[in-house]
């Protein structure tokens, strides 16, 4: 990856009709937050946005099921959702929502542009209705057999089993999900985007320039959309929620013409409360757009978001990267939030309070970057115990009591230095390095895996060299010296994965965050004389008890 001097990073807005589980963590938020944290500390100019999605079908139904008003539903999840998030070290810069003043004014201020200019056109249509209800069915009221895979649960707007997106027209044995009843046909108008016309755009900009750099499921997933020849696609709903159309009430604008615009208007927000120019994040050329989404969010923000840009026409850069991890499953099924099968974050927060980087940890290292993987609670307790308390931990703990044992927790002089405790400083130099270009590369499950390199590089050498055998107290300074700059490279490195844990350990080195090119360039990270803080576990074991109540839970909802 070629590093520009100015970053706009997006993760894809949470949808508020519920609280967010581990494989939103895993698919969108972790990854994107790994990557801010690198840029950040490489004094890179870089906005970290995000907001609630609080607009269409699914919040309607959920208030109804709920029976609240679909405001008080996404008052409920957008701050349970930004609480998870911060409780979580998600560091976004500004965290807004499409229920905002700002983002109605933003986005319908592109569909007047948009109409003013005829780049979308009014048509009437037949739309399926329901008679009971007296109104118009938008996708997530309908259901019925996916005509692609043949699921008997699909929605209108997509296949939860395939991922396929299609239309309520699609659907095979279509009902209404509110009444049950099969609906009928009724016309209606509503304004649609001619993506037909933006077809030859798209194939230069995605199957010429993206065929090399994107992911090959964003890029497989777009080519697939561009060869079967895009059509219109209708911006506007029946609905009453929403954002509702100028001088159309009765209507409201298509989540998925909106939503994306909540990107720009969450920029603007930011702009506005911190006196900063928000216009070079989003139109100066050489800002790279850098955008963390779902796999399931795919076609809108490769296809539909770009036109919306390219067609309103005012020097808005393209995104030059749309990451899609594949899915996260759960103790080997498919994560269900219809079934209750899913690790909800709240939860997870109180039944293991202050093991935030436990899950982190986990979910980067199993993180379903290339192909769908599994999370299950065995091998959450296995690589807790076993790797971040066995490993990581036990050797940060093991340098600081035997500095504190030995030399009254300052940092020792060093005698003479072995050719292997030459090789071991030489060698450690090169981790922010390694670490560094796999973060750029997008490789974030290896950066983890190189980061826990260092770690096992530490504690093998403690082992290898003994501090505590008598024979060899004439090397107890150096040894403790050398363990000592590795504790102070983890300390260092540790922060984009580890954000929590990071802060534990620099506090007990009494060390403050560098940026990344010094760390590469400095001699030692912990200076002879340098007096050590207070010393705390790292982590702690995670013991049966735990791991059973929560495989229980799950039960229960089988």
């Amino acid at each position: 990856m070629k590093k520009s001097n100015k970053y706009t990073v997006t993760a894809a807005l949470p949808y508020a009709n519920g609280p967010i589980h581990i494989g939103h963590l895993a698919g969108v938020y972790l990854p994107a937050d790994i990557f801010v944290r690198y840029l950040r500390r490489t004094k890179t100019d870089v906005i970290f946005i995000c907001g609630s999605d609080e607009h269409g079908a699914p919040i309607a139904i959920q208030a109804r099921k709920e029976k609240k008003t679909p405001q008080e539903i996404v008052n409920k999840y957008h701050y349970m959702i930004k609480d998870c998030f911060n409780n979580f070290g998600i560091q976004f810069d500004h965290y807004s929502r499409t229920s905002s003043k700002i983002h109605h004014k933003i986005s319908t201020s592109f569909f007047k542009k948009l109409s003013e200019k005829k780049k979308i056109f009014e048509k009437v249509s037949e739309q399926y209705y329901d008679p009971k209800f007296k109104q118009f069915l938008a996708d997530r009221y309908m259901s019925g057999t996916c005509p692609h895979c043949k699921n008997k649960e699909a929605y209108g707007d997509q296949c939860e089993n395939c991922g396929r997106s299609i239309t309520p027209e699609d659907l095979i044995h279509p009902k209404s999900t509110i009444s049950g009843s099969s609906p009928t046909l009724k016309k209606t108008k509503h304004w649609y985007i001619p993506l037909n016309q933006y077809q030859k755009f798209l194939e230069k900009w995605i199957l010429i320039n993206h065929k090399k750099d994107w992911k090959v499921n964003v890029y497989g997933q777009a080519k697939s959309w561009l060869d079967q020849g895009l059509k219109p696609r209708a911006i506007t709903r029946d609905l009453n929620w929403g954002v509702h159309v100028p001088k159309h009430k009765e209507k409201v604008l298509y989540v998925w013409f909106e939503a994306p615009i909540g990107y720009i208007s969450s920029t603007i927000e930011w702009a506005r409360q911190t006196k900063i120019d928000w216009r070079p994040y989003w139109k100066d050329k050489k800002t790279k757009l850098i955008q963390f989404i779902g796999k399931d969010n795919i076609v809108f923000h490769c296809i539909i978001f770009p036109v919306i840009l390219k067609a309103y026409n005012s020097r808005y850069i393209l995104p030059d990267q749309i990451l899609a991890n594949e899915f996260l499953h759960l103790e080997n099924k498919k994560i269900s939030t219809s079934k209750n099968w899913a690790v909800w974050v709240h939860e997870y927060l109180k039944d293991f309070p202050n093991q935030q980087d436990t899950l982190r940890y986990i979910l980067i290292a199993n993180m379903p970057d290339r192909k769908d993987h599994n999370f299950n609670w065995k091998d959450f307790q296995r690589k807790n115990n076993t790797e971040l308390v066995s490993i990581l931990g036990n050797f940060v703990h093991r340098s600081l009591t035997l500095t504190q044992k030995h030399n009254k927790g300052v940092i020792p002089h060093p005698e003479m230095l072995s050719i292997k405790d030459k090789n071991i400083l030489k060698k450690i130099k090169n981790y922010p390095e390694y670490i560094g270009k796999l973060i750029e590369s997008y490789q974030f499950k290896e950066s983890l895996a190189c980061f826990m390199d260092l770690a096992r590089l530490g504690n093998k050498y403690l082992t290898d060299e003994e501090p505590w055998n008598k024979k060899k107290e004439q090397r107890v300074n150096t040894i403790l010296y050398v363990s000592m700059q590795i504790v102070g490279m983890l300390a260092q490195l540790s922060e984009p994965f580890l954000p929590h844990t990071a802060k534990k350990l620099l506090d007990m080195l009494r060390l403050k965050t560098f940026f990344w090119n010094k760390i590469k360039n400095m001699e030692e990270i912990l200076c002879p004389g340098h007096i050590l803080g207070q010393i705390t576990f790292l982590f702690k074991k995670i013991n049966n008890e735990s791991i059973k109540k929560q495989i229980q839970k799950l039960k229960k909802n089988i």
